[in-house]
């Protein structure tokens, strides 16, 4: 048996005009193969689907069972093609997100919100994890995206790894001290100024990012003294507050007004937070294709 869907669409254009001429004219074809398409679909069923009589035209019992179940296949099918049309847009699947944490101070929720605004029906979830973390994440296709900062990776290692890198947001450094430190009066201050002051990092193991920014001060002319580690940035903040020693944080951070703490900007050659988005180079992921529409738009 080889019923294909135009002869369905053809009968039931036949069965709600309960005309063979009004068919042909409303599929914008001519009677005669209107008629064979018909006569097809009755000997590959082996039923009679119309009883036709020199004043009568109805369907037989066989017809108006064929009626609803073609109706309803064909409605079917024309809902899979449909989500099918917004799968391949990107407007319908899950995207998961890795962050690190700071990123969610900056611009990242009001991305959120812009994509869970144009694409209602895609579910998103957000995975706080390092940079470590993320990159293994995105090997192991547990992620679709990853955001972290500074620095930028090599592209041989981005292309060994089948991944892409694009430079998301820019954003600068700035200096978290405590509200009662001298400095804190400034309105700016230069990288040289902490150069005696007790550094604040994240753990240099953690990421490349501490170790970059611990170089940024060695380029600037000092070798900072690392008087504390921490895993998360508001460790770092909550220790700044208590007058234990400064923080090299994205300026963004300055945005939670963390009680006891000031954030000053860098005066010249403030090291850069850039923000940069990792995502897979060979996946053709519409959903991903999305979101990358959203955080560059066309001719940015």
């Amino acid at each position: 048996m080889s019923i294909d869907l135009k002869q369905l669409k053809y009968f039931l254009a036949v069965a709600e005009e309960k005309s063979f001429s009004r068919a042909a004219e409303r599929l914008h074809i001519s009677q005669p193969p209107l008629s064979q398409q018909i006569m097809k679909l009755e000997s590959e069923l082996g039923v009679r689907l119309f009883a036709r009589t020199t004043r009568t035209f109805e369907l037989t019992v066989a017809g108006k069972a064929l009626m609803q179940e073609a109706a309803d296949l064909l409605g079917r099918m024309r809902m899979t093609i449909d989500t099918i049309r917004q799968i391949d847009r990107g407007e319908v699947g899950r995207l998961r997100v890795g962050i690190v944490g700071s990123a969610m101070w900056g611009p990242i929720p009001g991305l959120l919100e812009q994509f869970q605004s144009q694409f209602p029906r895609v579910t998103w979830t957000i995975h706080e994890l390092g940079p470590n973390d993320q990159w293994e994440a995105l090997r192991a296709r547990q992620i679709d995206v990853g955001f972290w900062r500074e620095p930028r990776l090599d592209e041989d290692v981005l292309k060994h790894a089948n991944l892409r890198q694009d430079l998301a947001f820019r954003e600068n450094v700035c200096v978290a001290i405590n509200a009662r430190h001298p400095l804190a009066q400034r309105t700016s201050i230069e990288l040289i100024d902490i150069a005696t002051e007790p550094m604040l990092s994240l753990h240099l193991d953690q990421s490349a990012e501490p170790r970059y920014l611990i170089q940024c001060c060695v380029n600037a002319g000092f070798q900072p003294t690392i008087f504390q580690e921490a895993a998360e940035p508001q460790t770092l903040l909550a220790m700044v507050g208590a007058g234990l020693g400064v923080a090299l944080m994205p300026e963004t951070t300055s945005r939670i007004g963390w009680p006891g703490v000031r954030f000053l900007p860098i005066r010249e050659n403030a090291p850069s937070a850039n923000l940069y988005i990792t995502y897979p180079s060979q996946d053709d992921a519409p959903v991903v294709r999305a979101f990358l529409k959203i955080l560059h738009p066309a001719g940015e």
